[in-house]
């Protein structure tokens, strides 16, 4: 795929070729089950993945608008929403909203808020009210976006790095994280009274 999409980006002109706009579909749906990240931790640190943002960026090309009414609302757009919570064992408050190729792991929980295409939300995670995940954004286990957090979406230029969240960490209510920034997984104490278990 990684070739594939590496010509069409040269040449657009590919994408009217169904093997260059499959492959572009095909990381879209490696994106959305998790398979593929546009940023993946290695043993040296974090490694983005320029060729899928490049990907996403196609994706939008190749997408036509259409419309959507659930009455009395009209949504007009290129890209499908996720669906079938149950079966990814996601609990969705409505009114929660995340893209077709963002990743939603097991025990997600979105307050009403907002995921962007090519975020991964790992599992456990909590994204509270108003909060919201960007493209590419990477959140990792056990965190909790607090009310009205904002992690800021990157697809240009293709360089910039994401916002990367590590395993464990609080971001308080209110806080903007931006471009490049990696929140670092830190030992941390947790009370006893504290379980995965509790409702949230």
């Amino acid at each position: 795929m990684k070739e594939l999409i590496l010509e069409a980006w040269g040449n657009r002109d590919l994408l009217k070729d169904n093997q260059y706009s499959d492959a572009v579909r095909a990381v879209m749906e490696e994106l959305d089950k998790g398979r593929l990240r546009v940023a993946a931790p290695t043993d040296d640190g974090w490694q983005v993945n320029e060729w899928v943002k490049q990907a996403i960026l196609m994706y939008f090309g190749i997408q036509q608008m259409q419309t959507w009414e659930i009455a009395p609302f009209e949504f007009y757009d290129k890209m499908l929403l996720k669906k079938n919570y149950k079966e990814l064992g996601v609990r969705a408050v409505p009114h929660a909203v995340a893209r077709y190729g963002a990743y939603l792991a097991k025990n997600v929980v979105l307050m009403p808020s907002y995921v962007n295409i090519g975020a991964y939300v790992d599992e456990g995670a909590m994204v509270d009210t108003w909060a919201t995940v960007g493209s590419c954004a990477q959140i990792g286990k056990g965190v909790h976006l607090s009310g009205g957090v904002g992690i800021g979406g990157v697809l240009e230029p293709l360089q910039a790095t994401p916002v990367i969240i590590e395993d464990g960490c609080f971001l308080g209510s209110r806080s903007i994280v931006v471009e490049g920034v990696v929140v670092e997984k830190k030992p941390y104490w947790v009370p006893t009274w504290c379980s995965p278990n509790l409702p949230r």
